[in-house]
C-alpha cells in the first residue's frame, strides 16, 4: 500500500524499486558498507518530500535522506531490512536566487556544489566551500554534514556560511526558514540545529547561503618542512606576514606524495622530503604575490622551511592541488585502510602526530602511515594503511584514545554517520550524549529519521 501510494503521489517514475537500479543508492562512497531499501523516492519539490514524509510517518517506515552520496561516514546507506526509504534529493537541483550586492544564493537541496559555485562565479562571487568531492557533493549534504574542506582556515566550515534553511520534519511539516539576513537576533537559532545533523532531526530541502567578493588575484605554492613542529612555525609566519589572505594551509605527508606518484604518475615539482605544505592566498588588492615571495623568502632564509615553488600559471597550480586531491585515491588503489577524519588544538598537532605514530610502530606493525589535511584548523586525516589481518577497531581505539587526551574530536568534517556512530559513545560525556538524545526524541519522537546514524537511542 505504502509504494501504491508513492507512485500515486510522486509518479512511477520517482519511485524506484527495481534491485538494480537501487543498487547505487545502497552503498557508500567507499563501497565498504552495502545495504538493502525497501525503495527510492525522488521528489522534484518540498511539497513531494512533505508528501513522502507523512506516509512513512502513516506506516511507522523510517527514510534516509540521501544527496550526492559522497560521504566518508556511511551516513547516508540503509540498513539491510530492505524496509527503509532511501530519499534522494537529486531532482531537487534548482538555483532559485543570487543576489550578488547581499552576496546570497538560495538553492535547493539536490544542486551540485560545483554548479552552485559555477553560478556564484558567473555574478563576480564565489561560494567559498571547496572539496574534492565538490563535482557531485548536493548543497543539502554539505549542510547537514556541515562540510569542511580546504578553505575552512579563512572561510569557517559551512555552518558559518548557512543564513537561512527550508527544512521537512519527520511528521512532514514543513519549515520555512530561508532568510537572506545577515543579522538575525529574534528568537532561537535553530537551523544551527539541522546544520551537521547528517538527517537525523530533519531533511533539509533549501538553503540560504554566503558568498563572498571572487578575488582578482590567486597565489599558490608549495613548500617542503622538515616536520610537523616546523609547519606550523611557517603558518604562524605566512598569517604574521599576510594576514587573513590565506586561503588554505594544507600539511601533506611525503609517504602521501609517493603514494600519488605511485598510482598517478603525478610527482611534486620539489625535491621528496618528510613533509609538505600547501599554500594558497587571495585577494583582490594589488601586491599579493610580492607579499607572498617576500614572506617565502623569509621562510627559506631562517630555515622554516627547506624548499619551495609558487606556480607561475593557473594550470600550475591545478597541477600542485591535484597532488593534494588525488591522495584518497591514491590510498584506496594502494589497499585496505582505516580512515581518521580528526581534529587536536592546532599547537597539539605535532605531538598527536608523533605519538599515534609511535603507538602504531608499538602495537600495531605492519600498519603504513597516510596522513595530510588542513593544519591550518587542525584536521588531520591520520589514515592507516592496514597489513593483512589486522584489526582495525583495534587502530581505531589507538588513534582516537590518543585524539581525546588532547581534548580532540574524532570526527572534524566528515561527520558521525554509522562508520562512528558506537566510537561517539566512548568520548563523548553522558551529559552531551544526553542532550544529543533530548534533541532528537523532540523532533523525531518515533525514530524515523536515519536511525542508526550520528546518535544512539
Amino acid at each position: 500500500m505504502l509504494l501504491d501510494d508513492l507512485r500515486t503521489a510522486l509518479g512511477e517514475t520517482a519511485v524506484v524499486t527495481n534491485p538494480d537500479d537501487r543498487q547505487p543508492y545502497e552503498r557508500d562512497w567507499r563501497h565498504t558498507v552495502k545495504g538493502r531499501a525497501l525503495c527510492v523516492v525522488k521528489p522534484r519539490t518540498t511539497a513531494e518530500v512533505a508528501t513522502v514524509m507523512r506516509l512513512a510517518a502513516r506506516d511507522n517506515v523510517s527514510v534516509v535522506p540521501q544527496g550526492g552520496n559522497t560521504g566518508m561516514a556511511a551516513g547516508a546507506v540503509p540498513d539491510g531490512s530492505g524496509t527503509q526509504i532511501v530519499l534522494s534529493l537529486s531532482r531537487m537541483n534548482a538555483i532559485r536566487h543570487i543576489d550578488p550586492v547581499g552576496m546570497t544564493i538560495e538553492v535547493e537541496a539536490g544542486c551540485i556544489l560545483k554548479t552552485a559555485q559555477d553560478a556564484a562565479e558567473a555574478q563576480g562571487r564565489m561560494l567559498p566551500v571547496s572539496l574534492a568531492a565538490e563535482g557531485s557533493a548536493q548543497i543539502g549534504g554539505i549542510v547537514s554534514t556541515n562540510a569542511g574542506g580546504i578553505n575552512v582556515l579563512r572561510y569557517g566550515m559551512t555552518r558559518q556560511l548557512v543564513l537561512g534553511l527550508e527544512v521537512v520534519l519527520a511528521d512532514g511539516t514543513v519549515v520555512d526558514g530561508l532568510r537572506h539576513l545577515r543579522k538575525d537576533n529574534a528568537g532561537y537559532d535553530w537551523k544551527h540545529l539541522f546544520v551537521g545533523s547528517e538527517g537525523t532531526l530533519g531533511i533539509v530541502t533549501a538553503a540560504v547561503l554566503r558568498i563572498m567578493p571572487r578575488p582578482k588575484s590567486v597565489v599558490t605554492a608549495l613548500l617542503s618542512v622538515g616536520s610537523a613542529e616546523q609547519a606550523l612555525l611557517l603558518l604562524k609566519s605566512m598569517q604574521d606576514e599576510l594576514g587573513d589572505v590565506i586561503n588554505a594551509f594544507e600539511l601533506i605527508s611525503g609517504f602521501s606524495l609517493e603514494l600519488v606518484d605511485k598510482h598517478f604518475g603525478l610527482k611534486a615539482p620539489i625535491d621528496a622530503g618528510d613533509w609538505f605544505v600547501l599554500l594558497e592566498a587571495s585577494s583582490s588588492l594589488p601586491g599579493l604575490r610580492d607579499a607572498v615571495e617576500g614572506a617565502l623568502m623569509t621562510a627559506l632564509e631562517g630555515g622554516t622551511a627547506i624548499d619551495g615553488v609558487i606556480a607561475e600559471s593557473q594550470a600550475q597550480a591545478q597541477q600542485i592541488w591535484a597532488l593534494r586531491e588525488r591522495i584518497t585515491e591514491a590510498e584506496l588503489k594502494e589497499g585496505r585502510s582505516a580512515k581518521h577524519d580528526v581534529s587536536v588544538p592546532i599547537p597539539a598537532l605535532p605531538a598527536f602526530l608523533a605519538e599515534a605514530r609511535e603507538a602504531l610502530e608499538t602495537k600495531a606493525p605492519g600498519t603504513r602511515l597516510n596522513a595530510f589535511g588542513h593544519a591550518g584548523d587542525g584536521n588531520v586525516h591520520f589514515n592507516v594503511l592496514l597489513p593483512e589481518g589486522q584489526d582495525v577497531g583495534e587502530v581505531n581505539r589507538l588513534v582516537h584514545d590518543i585524539v581525546a587526551a588532547h581534548r580532540g574530536s574524532i570526527s572534524a568534517e566528515h561527520g558521525i554517520g554509522s562508520y562512528r556512530v558506537a566510537e561517539l559513545v566512548r568520548y563523548r560525556s553522558a551529559e552531551e550524549l544526553e542532550l544529543s538524545r533530548l534533541i532528537r526524541r523532540s523532533l523525531d519522537p518515533r525514530g524515523l529519521l536515519n536511525p542508526g546514524k550520528v546518535i544512539l537511542p
